[in-house]
């Protein structure tokens, strides 16, 4: 019963997490066109934040809520985020721990506001890393749904 509850929420979690990527995505493909460069417009400016948004969101749900359900359904240890990094790298949803671990740091800097004096610093390791959390989205839907669903 309980092993049915916490798979229906991955499964859950899983589709808010493929609706948020399909949004990111978006967002990337318009901060892409946009590109690195010294000054924005008011527009360009408003696209990256619909950006940092995004991915903010985007990777809260992977490492703080699918993750943790995930490692839960399949019993596996794993309280603390950089468990959870490093479990997903034995596992083989990341190359490396330390690409979720950068994803969270990135996702605090925006989040909180701080580290860079001008908001632009943020922009090209977000495009870089707005591509490593979209890949790593694949490469855990691939995994949930031939070894869950």
């Amino acid at each position: 019963m309980i092993e049915n509850n916490i798979k229906t929420l991955v499964l859950e979690e899983l589709k808010l997490l493929l609706k948020s990527y399909d949004v990111l995505k978006y967002s990337l493909e318009n901060c892409n066109k946009i590109g690195i460069k010294d000054h924005y417009t008011m527009s360009e400016l408003t696209e990256f934040e619909g950006l940092s948004s995004r991915f903010a969101r985007t990777s809260d749900i992977l490492t703080q809520k699918l993750l943790k359900s995930l490692f839960i359904y399949l019993q596996e240890e794993a309280r603390f985020f950089i468990d959870r990094c490093n479990l997903s790298e034995k596992m083989g949803l990341v190359e490396k721990a330390d690409s979720l671990y950068n994803i969270r740091k990135l996702r605090n800097d925006i989040t909180h506001d701080y580290v860079y004096n001008d908001i632009s610093e943020i922009f090209k390791p977000l495009l870089e890393y707005s591509e490593q959390l979209m890949s790593i989205i694949d490469t855990v839907e691939k995994y949930i749904t031939g070894k869950i669903v």
